[in-house]
């Protein structure tokens, strides 16, 4: 077991949020699954907790109620090598959400994630502070981030 596992609270989706998750990610597999007896507080036979990995990574998932949200205070960056990659995830991630602007979303659940090409980084820490200054400029207009939006950027004089 990790030593720093995400530990997120659902108002009665947890159960639901592990299947959506668990297929969109590869290397995903939902573990143990706990669920309220008759001493409640839950109803009988609905989902307590559970834990899941998305792609190695452990979580858990509590049906906690209505008493907290998720806020974009929270974020799970995704480091993605391909546009297919990035294409894929906004899409999958975002159906039922929200799209916003550089390269971050909100999934139907509330939850906030970052789907961010690596050449991102790579072209964001350019030695050559005009590339890198339209890198940021061209991400800044970006909802999904473009990978050859950005190789342009970074190359145009």
């Amino acid at each position: 077991m990790q030593k720093i596992t995400p530990f997120l609270w659902f108002d009665g989706k947890a159960e639901e949020a592990m299947n959506f998750y668990t297929s969109i990610f590869k290397n995903s597999k939902i573990g143990r699954i706990t669920r309220y007896g008759d001493a409640g507080p839950g109803p009988k036979g609905a989902v307590m907790s559970g834990t899941f990995q998305l792609d190695g990574q452990e979580f858990m998932a509590l049906n906690g109620g209505p008493q907290f949200k998720f806020t974009e205070a929270i974020s799970f960056f995704v480091n993605c090598e391909t546009q297919e990659e990035v294409d894929e995830l906004w899409e999958k991630l975002s159906a039922g959400g929200q799209k916003s602007r550089c390269g971050w979303l909100k999934d139907k659940y509330g939850l906030s994630w970052q789907i961010i090409p690596s050449a991102l980084g790579k072209m964001l820490g350019d030695k050559d502070p005009e590339k890198s200054q339209r890198v940021m400029k061209a991400m800044l207009q970006m909802d999904k981030i473009d990978i050859r939006r950005l190789q342009e950027a970074h190359e145009t004089r």
